[in-house]
């Protein structure tokens, strides 16, 4: 997705187009706030406005989020996504929460990388420091709580990472010019453990729910009318999630955590398994283009898996054999070594971690005995090294390519992971006139999504 130049953004602002939605803010100097293109007040003159790319730069600068289209609301931004390998791994982290658990050199010996380094990349793209960032997005997403959600002010700073809450009152004051409690003042809703989820249209939420429900774990998930839930486990915390359509292009994500601390890593990694970030009409652009254009479904995004892990064992499981065939071998797995933690008395299992099939005699499982050996193999190389880069994988016996891309698509979300070696995407490739398929780049995960649906 290209950065948007600054007579873009003013068309786009003037126009109020929901489709830029995310991709940019207006700051107005005049009043020192800074908003989304879709912000209903009154315009400011262009001569009075200056654009950031991101949320966290405006705020940075100096601006506070306006109260009434509210920023922190506004879905993610692809803007530098794909430019540096790095910078995003480290985004994705320090949205996780590994600032507030290690230090800045931690974090960079995680990536590979000197702390110099990292912080470089960061002024380089970003105009801020890695600390700087972390706290514009901890004081963002708190932002977002006081509004939509009737977590008390203690919470709210426990979710949003936090150590006290007089150091998130000063945070936030010192940044905002605006107390929580005057937050907290301009409205909240009463419903419980509630959070709205921005996103740019369209979003095919049936085929999202319908693709989760072909391949639904029982007892790990459910769907319920137009309702998806699922268990989860982040950072060694337990919880539910369930996600539903809300009104004015956004969803209702519904939590139950049993430490509040990891809420802010659970709102990203719902962001990412809906893919709810993606600018759907720059990618279904560029993909009319080829020969799939004419058999294009409307805004199919990427149903993601809650990590490579999960990925990996679905992918290892679902080995030359069809997706009903998968799926009851991925049940056996969760049903016979998933934990029960009590939240939810409807969904008893959790996925199992990479400890409990290292550990666990894998004889139950109804499969050639390599395949077996080599899920076992799979859960003692993650065990043993959980920030192995994917592609470290392939040095494990048994698993090849294809596994190691799926993990991607859907363990990353990775946006241009095209599974030409998959069988039903070839089928569906022989179907249509001759042509690069690397013309599918940078959206090749897109295309795979529609070959499937294709053939469904």
């Amino acid at each position: 997705m290209p950065i948007l130049c600054a007579k873009q953004c003013q068309q786009a602002r003037l126009s109020r187009d929901r489709r830029f939605d995310g991709r940019f803010y207006i700051a107005v100097k005049t009043t020192g706030i800074f908003c989304r293109p879709i912000c209903p007040a009154m315009l400011p003159k262009e001569s009075n406005v200056e654009y950031f790319a991101d949320a966290t730069q405006a705020a940075d600068a100096g601006y506070r989020p306006c109260l009434r289209c509210r920023p922190d609301s506004a879905p993610g931004s692809w803007a530098w996504r794909g430019t540096e390998t790095t910078l995003h791994r480290a985004i994705h982290l320090i949205d996780e929460g590994a600032l507030q658990q290690q230090s800045l050199n931690v974090l960079a010996a995680r990536l590979g990388v000197s702390d110099r380094y990292l912080r470089m990349l960061f002024q380089d793209n970003l105009g801020l420091s890695p600390k700087r960032y972390a706290l514009m997005r901890q004081l963002m997403f708190a932002k977002q709580l006081l509004h939509s959600s009737p977590l008390t002010v203690t919470d709210i700073a426990l979710a949003s990472g936090f150590n006290s809450v007089r150091r998130f009152n000063d945070a936030f004051q010192k940044q905002f010019r605006l107390t929580p409690t005057d937050i907290r003042k301009a409205g909240r809703t009463q419903r419980q453990n509630r959070v709205l989820l921005a996103y740019r249209p369209p979003l095919n939420w049936s085929h999202l729910l319908e693709f989760y429900r072909l391949r639904m774990v029982d007892g790990m998930e459910r769907i319920i009318g137009q309702r998806y839930e699922r268990t989860i486990e982040i950072n060694g915390t337990q919880g539910w999630f369930a996600v539903e359509p809300e009104d004015d292009h956004q969803l209702s994500l519904s939590f139950e955590l049993s430490d509040l601390s990891t809420l802010r890593p659970l709102v990203q990694l719902v962001r990412r398994l809906l893919d709810l970030d993606a600018d759907i009409d720059t990618i279904q652009s560029h993909l009319q283009k080829t020969p799939l254009g004419e058999h294009l479904t409307d805004g199919l995004r990427i149903p993601g898996v809650a990590s490579t892990w999960e990925a990996g064992v679905r992918a290892i499981l679902g080995q030359q054999i069809s997706v009903k065939a998968a799926i009851n071998q991925v049940n056996r797995v969760v049903q016979t070594l998933g934990a029960d933690d009590g939240l939810h008395p409807d969904l008893p299992y959790r996925f199992p971690t990479p400890v409990q099939i290292a550990q666990a005699d894998l004889s139950f499982l109804r499969m050639p005995a390599s395949r077996r050996d080599t899920l076992k193999r799979f859960a003692e190389f993650v065990r043993d090294d959980p920030d192995a880069s994917v592609n470290d994988w392939l040095q494990i016996k048994g698993i090849g390519p294809w596994t190691v891309q799926y993990a991607k698509l859907r363990g990353l979300s990775e946006p241009d992971e095209f599974l030409s070696g998959d069988l039903v995407v070839r089928k569906q490739l022989e179907q249509l006139p001759t042509f690069d398929t690397n013309d599918l780049s940078p959206w090749g995960s897109y295309a795979t999504f529609q070959f499937w649906n294709l053939a469904s």
